[in-house]
Formats: C-alpha cells, structure tokens, sequence
C-alpha cells in the first residue's frame, strides 16, 4: 500500500480494500472470531464510496500501444459537451484484457473522485451462465448506498435507477468478461462525467455503432513484450543468462499471457531451474489442452498447466483438482474447504501457494478465482485421478443448504421445510449472527449457488438440488430478483416432478408462477396453475391450505376472480382447522379483499373484521397494515367514504413505522382516490405527489402515473382561474 493509502485510512478518509484485509489477516494467521471481530471494526459507518477495483498487478508489463488508445479515451471526459466515454477491450481468452482494463483503470482513478465499480459479467465461463444484467446492477446499486428494501425488480427499473445515481457522480466502471452488447446496454451510466470500461471476447460492435464506444483489440504479446513479463516474474539474471531458452520459453506459451505468467510464477518458484531444462519439459509433456490447440503445434498451455500442476505436493494437488468442481467465478475459502474436505487454516494456505503459482487470482472482495481454462485442466486431472467428484458436489451443495437455512432463520424468514439430515463430514458451518450477516453471506455465495444449481447433474443429487432452490427462494425474494428466482425454480420443479414429491411440485411451481406474474409473463402462468390444481389431492392439509393460496393469488392476478375467491375459502377452511392463527388471519384478509374485487363488500368487510385482532395481539404490524388498506377499500366501496379515508390513513401510520415505502405509495393511491370522492382535491394531489414522491425514490417507473394524476386534479382550477 502506498504511504497516501495508508495516510487516508488513519485521517478516517477512507477504508481498506477487503482484499488487502485479508491479505493482512491471512498474514498475522487470526482465527475465524479475530477475523471476523477485524473486519467489522474496518467497516465504516457512514457513507462509503465505492472501490471495487481488483488489485493492479504489480508485473504489468507491455502494452505501450494499447495504454496510449486508452489514455486518449480517457481525455476525452475533460472535453466540453464531450459525450459518455466507453472504451471496450477485446480480444482471446488469456490475453490478459482484465489485466490491461484492471492497470488502466488504476492509472487513472484518481480523476474519479466518486469510485469505482467492478464486475465480473461471466459472458465466457465454463458454466455457460452469464450473469443476468439485473443481478450487475443490484450490485452497483447497493454498492452506491441504495438500500435492498429500495431495491426495484425488475431490470428496467434498475438501470434507470442506476442511471439516476451515476448522472452526478464521475465513476470508473468496469463491465469484466462481457458475453455481448444486449447484456452491457443496461449497466452503462449516463453521466459525461463516468469512464466505463469493457472487456469481452466479442467484438461488441453494436456498442461501437450506437454507442460510440472506442474498441481496444488486444492480440497475444510480442516477443519483447512476453520476454520482459517473463523477467519480471522470475528476475532478469536468469533470462540474460539464457537467452535463447527464454525465448523459446514465451514462444511456447504462444505469448499468451496467461502462460507466460504460469510459467514466470513457476520458474520464480524453483530459482535453480535451467530455463533449458524448462524448455525441454514444455516439448516432452503431452497431451495438450483442448481449448487453446491451434495451428501452432508448439502452444501447449496444457503442459504450462501441468508444469505448474507436477510442483504441488500431493496433498494441494488433490486440493486443486477438487478446487475444479466448484462451477462458480469466484470461490470462498468457506466453499474451497467444504470442497476439499479440509480445515479453513489449510483452505487458506492452499489457496494462498496456488495463487503464488498462478493457477489462482484474487477478486475485489478477496474470493479466489479460477481461470475457465485452468478449470478445465483441473477437471481433466479430477478424471484421470478417479477422485470422487460426486463427493465433493455432495459437500458443495450441503455447505450451501445447510448454511442458507440458519441465514434464512437469522433473516426471520419461515424455510419452507426443516433440513432432516446432517451435513457430510468436512463441510464448514458459518457462525451468522445477524441479519445483517445473513445477507452478506448469500451476497458473497449467490453466484456459486446458481451456477452450482446449473451444472450438477448426479441423479444421487436431486433432492439436494430441490433443498437448495427451497433455501435460496427468501433471499432472491428479499432481493426483488424474480428472473433469477424463475430460473431455479424451473431447475427445482423439474428435480421435483422426477422424484414425484408433491410438496416440492406445489412448492416451486407456486414460486414459479409468482415469477412469472411479477414478471410481466401471465401467459405462460396457466401451465403452473394446472400443476398446483392437479395436485391438491395428493397434499397434506398444511401443504393444501398453502397451495390453495397461492393459487388464489396467481388467479386473482389473471383477473379469474371467481375462481380466485373459490380458493381463498378453501384455504382459509383448512387453516382454520390447523393451530396457527395468523395463517387464518392472513386468509381472511385475502378472502376479503378479493370478496371486495367481486362486489361482495359485507362479507369481505366481515372477513377483515375478524383477521384484524388476531394481527394486533400477535404484533404482526405488516399485515394488521394491509388489512386496514382491505377495510377502507371494503368502507368505500359501500359509500362510507369519510370512514374510508380514516382507515387509510390507520394503514399509512403503520407502514411508516415500519418503513413500507413502496405500500405507502399504493395506499396513498387509494387515499387520493377517496379524498377526491369527498372534493377535496387539494388533499389529493398531495397524496398523490407523496405516492410520487416515495415511487421516485424507489426508482418505480410508477411515480410518473402517480404525478400524472396530481397534475389532473389542479388543471381544473387553473383553467378555471
């Protein structure tokens, strides 16, 4: 760290990177209460600017030519009435695009005062999953201070959202690993002031079309280039001495950068190596990887690879190859040593000598990072070894259930099912203490998660599957992330039709079906309807009572009210005889309000009438609040307006205590509405300018229906005047 780093961080200016943390934490060996007692003492209590940066690498070498084109992007934010400043980096696997994108971007972080933004887009990695551009953006958002109950839905509303927030700030963002155009388009910021850069092995000429952005193409090094890497990875005593050898060396990496920094690292690892004897093994070893074979026989990254690979000792070369299995881009030390089977100590000394030797990296946050291609080589040894593969997807999947259901409980959140089973031996359990932690954790496994879901297939591992898609549902709830949640629920109802549960069917195709609606895509929820229904003889009353309602939901939401009402009754028949009494009460409050949508304003007033002290002797303010809303609808719509408008207004009281932005707007709405029935149209439009004003907040493109309706109110009496 450099003394003006270390100069802010003691004024309280700033706060460390969470990667040099660890690095510090990893270096005094603290156990888990010390680390964890450290970070939170390092976190800043107020607002932070963001710093997601990787850390530069401090062997950058080369690239003269493409860091001129880049700082001759940059200059182009000082120029007056200049535009939004992309530049796009592209290029091979390997080649080292993030490295140059990571180096430029450091150069020049001090012209952006406002921070700087780091994603891995996951456009080109082995699970084939590209990171959805909502996902990107709750990152971002949350990473510039908005808060997750803030958080919009969908990804419209996020990008405009992150639009909004980036409009006065001058960031540097990096978009890393892009798959195309279509997944970047929403992540760009609108400010002039904002430097985004790109990285992506397709050429991304929609963006140079339309966007103006400034393409970088990055081709393997030169030969000078690769040579003074190479040296400074390893000491230029060695290449002086051998010449020759050290230009066959990069010749045989192909100048691939990636390569040479495999080889460089090795080479630095056994000092009295003969680069000549190096030479000779990168000729002998075989057979060669796949991925990167060409016409140039003599580009053998696989036997880079296993050069690397053959210096381990035995136990981190096991540790390596299961390291493989994890499908994630980024991996914790939590998951490495679930993977293994091994101690966190161990977990982090080994990950620590493969990141020394190159076949690791290090995100911002701190997660170690695999390489799709090293990936591959490990994947090919894990066979060739007959290590147990399912065993450790076995531990990878009971380290991430398990884990996410005591976060769920920590987040007081109900699972949907208790776990029976113990986890396998070796797996570790993460000490979550609040909710605050709870959510940290699944931010930080999020990704391992999906993917994971993604990509195991062992038939012996169904039900893990279907457990993990139960576990991980409140967090992508909480989250607003219904693409994400459509997707592994998809995964979770197929894993429960083949093992014919028909809990689990009910259970995933309900979420499935909320999805959908939320969404936008009613026309493919009939399907989900029709499973739900099927199976509502083959269910437990518990589970029966839950299926009705949801089914109640989703019909009420296609506008089948009729047949919506019919299950909010027969759910709210089951529950009454089960002995949880807020399940009643919420099925009341749900039968009457969709008894409200179909006229029957009495007995829907009844039905609310009787929810409402069960809510207020269990403290359940959240729903005592809805229900009110369901009362004054019910009052209104029998010509008791003034009694309407004081129920509403009971609601409002309650949703601000307990901090309901989005339903204060809603109910706003509906306030308005009933103030304007009573002619006082001033009072409307201030609530409909506060509903606004909350939409605004949110980043709901429902605030300029609310400002529509405002404006309506006062036209007459301006024309009039």
């Amino acid at each position: 760290m450099s003394v003006r780093a270390i100069s802010d961080i003691e004024r309280g200016k700033s706060v460390p990177r969470q990667a040099t943390l660890r690095e510090l934490m990893d270096a005094l060996e603290l156990d888990e209460s010390e680390r964890r007692h450290l970070a939170q003492a390092s976190v800043r209590r107020t607002e932070r600017i963001p710093r997601q940066l990787p850390p530069d690498l401090a062997a950058f070498r080369g690239r003269e030519e493409a860091l001129a084109a880049a700082h001759s992007i940059t200059s182009q934010i000082d120029v007056p009435g200049a535009h939004v400043v992309i530049g796009a980096v592209g290029g091979m696997a390997g080649v080292g695009k993030t490295t140059l994108a990571v180096h430029w971007a450091h150069q020049v972080a001090d012209g952006f005062p406002d921070g700087q933004l780091y994603v891995n887009l996951r456009g080109f990695e082995a699970s084939g999953r590209p990171m959805d551009p909502a996902e990107a953006l709750g990152r971002f958002l949350s990473a510039l201070g908005v808060p997750s109950a803030e958080m919009p839905n969908t990804m419209e509303a996020r990008s405009a959202l992150f639009r909004e927030q980036s409009s006065s700030r001058k960031l540097i963002v990096v978009l890393d690993n892009a798959r195309d155009a279509e997944q970047v388009r929403p992540l760009l910021p609108a400010s002039a002031g904002c430097l985004t850069i790109i990285t992506s092995r397709n050429q991304l000429s929609g963006l140079v079309a339309t966007e103006g952005a400034s393409r970088i193409s990055l081709d393997v090094w030169s030969r000078s280039e690769a040579l003074a890497a190479l040296a400074a990875r390893m000491g230029d005593e060695r290449c002086r001495a051998e010449p020759e050898a050290a230009s066959r060396l990069v010749e045989l990496c192909g100048f691939l950068p990636l390569a040479v920094a495999v080889v460089g690292a090795q080479l630095r690892a056994a000092p009295g190596m003969a680069l000549s004897l190096a030479v000779q093994e990168l000729l002998e070893t075989l057979p060669r990887l796949d991925a990167l074979s060409g016409d140039d026989q003599q580009v053998d990254v696989r036997a880079v690879f296993s050069w690397s690979y053959q210096a381990l000792t035995t136990e981190k070369a096991r540790f390596f190859r299961l390291l493989a299995v994890h499908p994630g881009p980024a991996v914790s030390v939590e998951a490495a040593a679930s993977l293994a089977a091994v101690e966190m100590p161990t977990a982090r000394r080994h990950l620590r000598d493969l990141v020394s030797t190159s076949l690791l990296s290090r995100d911002a946050d701190g997660r170690y990072v695999m390489h799709d291609l090293v990936r591959a080589y490990g994947a090919e040894l894990l066979e060739r070894e007959k290590d147990d593969r399912l065993g450790a997807e076995t531990r990878l999947l009971d380290y991430l259930r398990h884990n996410a259901h005591t976060a769920t409980l920590i987040m007081d959140t109900r699972p949907w099912e208790e776990l029976a089973d113990s986890p396998a031996r070796g797996v570790v359990r993460v000490a979550i203490a609040d909710r605050t932690e709870a959510m940290d954790w699944f931010h930080q496994e999020d990704a391992a998660a999906i993917a994971t879901l993604h990509s195991t297939q062992h038939p012996q591992l169904l039900r893990h599957r279907v457990q993990l898609v139960h576990a991980w549902r409140s967090y992508l709830i909480v989250s607003g992330r219904w693409t994400e949640q459509e997707s592994i629920q998809r995964i979770g109802l197929d894993a429960s039709l083949v093992l014919d549960e028909p809990s689990s069917i009910a259970r995933t195709s309900a979420t499935l079906a909320r999805a959908l609606v939320l969404t936008g895509r009613l026309d493919q929820v009939d399907e989900q309807v029709d499973i739900m229904a099927g199976l509502l003889h083959r269910l437990d009353r518990q589970t029966r009572a839950h299926t009705e309602h949801n089914l109640a939901w989703v019909l009420h939401r296609q506008g089948r009210y009729s047949e919506s009402v019919h299950h909010s009754r027969s759910a709210l028949a089951i529950y009454r005889t089960l002995p949880e009494p807020n399940d009643v009460a919420r099925a009341l409050n749900d039968l009457g309000w969709r008894l409200a949508q179909i006229g029957d304003y009495r007995e829907a007033l009844a039905c609310c009438e009787e929810a409402l002290p069960i809510f207020q002797s269990n403290g359940n303010l959240c729903d005592e609040a809805a229900t009110w809303d369901s009362i004054a609808y019910a009052r209104q719509s029998m010509g008791d307006v003034s009694g309407a408008v004081v129920d509403y207004r009971k609601c409002l009281d309650i949703l601000e205590e307990v901090f309901d932005p989005y339903n204060q707007a809603d109910v706003l709405d509906h306030l308005a509405t009933a103030q304007l029935l009573l002619g006082d149209g001033e009072q409307a439009r201030a609530s409909w300018m506060r509903a606004a004003t909350l939409l605004q907040s949110l980043g709901s493109p429902l605030a300029a229906e609310m400002t529509t309706k405002a404006e309506a109110v006062g036209r007459p009496l301006r024309e009039g005047a």
